[in-house]
């Protein structure tokens, strides 16, 4: 019975549901930029990605990756148990069988996303180990595929949407912003990926190297954001994606000069500050852009 319960337990935090606030932006800025907003689809697509598909990734590669160290929303994982796995597949499932209740396209699109996700971690592929590799998946399919997928979902349109440029270059945007963070995120996790031998791309930049390059990344993001707004008329989107990041610039240089005297700083309780001041940073943004985006459209009478 203790088992049991002990299994139950580590079994709900290892499937990580909170740790989906992290990717809810992706989901508010194609929420924002949606012409045909549904409150049933919009609250059906939410539940579908952040309480099962997303929670089903996290169980699924914490089941592979076994991990003894601190991983992204557990600073203390426990062991896992079979139930763990039958549990991720459970939800990934449920995920699929929801999903096609939107549309084909949306179900399609939730099935690529659940079996990538597979991949990173499962032992056959294990798509972790390869730093470039890993790196321009996580990017692209937790920025501009998530962006399209949850875009098909909310306005009911095929997967072709995608390709389309009012949806193709804000998906690429959010891809700029992963791309950047993604490194960061396993920065604190060197001595336990190469005993894994997974070869992460922060592991192959070094500590100060990530931070280097994660600093670039959020510039060039920052700066094709701004002309994301301004070729849209939105100047004031410009002050305030500003200003809604200062924190993230202010925590990530005080983070910065700590490690300089001492690489230890470089560890999770810092790590996860900066994913919950930057989501939640951008979450504020995008809920606010959605807002006043759509009070715009409302004064032109486009809706």
């Amino acid at each position: 019975m203790f088992e049991k319960t002990m299994g139950i337990i580590s079994t709900l935090k290892h499937l990580r549901i909170p740790f989906s606030y992290y990717l809810l932006p992706v989901f508010l800025f194609a929420l924002s930029l949606s012409p045909n907003i549904n409150p049933d689809s919009l609250r059906i697509v939410f539940i579908i990605l952040h309480i099962f598909l997303y929670p089903s990734s996290n169980g699924y590669n914490s089941y592979f990756d076994k991990d003894e160290g601190s991983i992204g929303g557990l600073k203390h994982p426990p062991k896992v148990t079979k139930l763990l796995y039958y549990t991720s597949m459970l939800f990934f499932i449920i995920a699929i069988a929801w999903s096609y209740t939107i549309n084909a396209s949306f179900g399609t699109l939730v099935v690529i996303y659940g079996l990538v996700s597979m991949a990173y971690s499962h032992p056959l592929v294990r798509l972790k180990k390869y730093p470039i590799i890993s790196w321009l998946v996580a990017g692209i399919f937790q920025g501009y595929f998530t962006f399209v997928m949850v875009y098909v979902g909310l306005n009911g349109f095929a997967w072709d949407a995608g390709l389309k440029l009012h949806v193709l270059i804000p998906g690429i945007l959010t891809s700029l912003i992963l791309l950047g963070s993604y490194p960061m995120t396993q920065i604190y996790q060197h001595a336990e990926d190469a005993k894994r031998g997974d070869q992460t791309l922060s592991l192959k930049l070094g500590i100060r190297g990530t931070f280097h390059f994660t600093a670039v990344c959020f510039l060039i993001a920052t700066a094709c954001f701004a002309w994301f707004f301004v070729s849209k008329n939105q100047f004031w989107a410009v002050r305030d994606f500003a200003l809604a990041l200062s924190p993230v610039l202010i925590y990530f240089a005080i983070w910065y000069s700590r490690v300089l005297k001492d690489e230890s700083a470089a560890n999770y309780t810092w790590t996860m500050w900066l994913n919950r001041i930057s989501a939640t940073a951008l979450n504020v943004f995008f809920i606010h852009y959605f807002i006043k985006s759509t009070q715009i459209l409302q004064v032109l009478g486009f809706i």
